[in-house]
């Protein structure tokens, strides 16, 4: 990689773009809103479940300017959704920035494992095992995403529902893969502990992005 690519993507004037996608969001609190996804390669996390495992390896996803990402997204929505791999390994100061100069509502969905970069009007935080998120965004969190794959997963929500803030939307989702097996027992769950909410991947039922 050019020394310059290199400096230009320490600054966040670079990102590697995977992909970007004007859809309807398929999950959480924001569900059935047309939104303007931005997803950025590189993720170190490894979940084995993880349906974007093609993001993994930044390499393979070409250095783009963000002035070209901000303006592309501009011309389809009012609201976008940068996403990953895990979109806080890179430096997202300067994209947050442009797409608010843009006029545009930004959101992130993060395994909070890096330092939070950019400003945000909806951190969706989905915590992993494998790297626990850091306390800066459990705090800073508006939505707590937590993905069950096997019923110790109930556990893991509890500890990580115990860290963000008291005005935090809290969402179990199956994972697609078990979704027969567990979707049960999140609704048993639910109406036990009716803090939480249950979240699905309405997109992959629609059949779109």
């Amino acid at each position: 990689m050019l020394k310059e690519t290199e400096i230009l993507i320490e600054k966040g004037e670079m990102l590697p773009l995977m992909e970007e996608f004007y859809t309807i969001q398929g999950e959480g609190f924001h569900t059935g809103k047309a939104a303007y996804f931005i997803r950025i390669g590189g993720c170190d996390v490894g979940c084995h479940w993880c349906d974007v495992k093609e993001s993994w390896n930044a390499e393979l996803h070409p250095p783009t300017l963000t002035r070209q990402i901000v303006e592309k997204a501009q011309k389809y929505a009012n609201t976008v959704v940068i996403t990953g791999g895990e979109p806080l390994m890179w430096n997202m100061d300067h994209i947050t920035s442009m797409l608010y100069k843009a006029g545009l509502k930004v959101h992130i969905e993060t395994s909070g494992a890096y330092t939070l970069t950019g400003k945000y009007d909806w951190i969706c935080l989905s915590p992993k095992k494998t790297k626990l998120p850091l306390t800066e965004v459990y705090e800073a969190a508006h939505e707590l995403k937590v993905i069950i794959y096997n019923k110790h997963d109930f556990k893991f929500a509890e500890e990580q529902a115990s860290k963000v803030s008291p005005n935090c939307e809290l969402f179990l989702q199956p994972e697609w893969s078990n979704r027969d097996k567990m979707t049960p027992q999140i609704v048993d769950y639910v109406m036990e502990h009716p803090k939480w909410k249950i979240s699905l991947q309405t997109h992959k039922y629609l059949n779109i992005p």
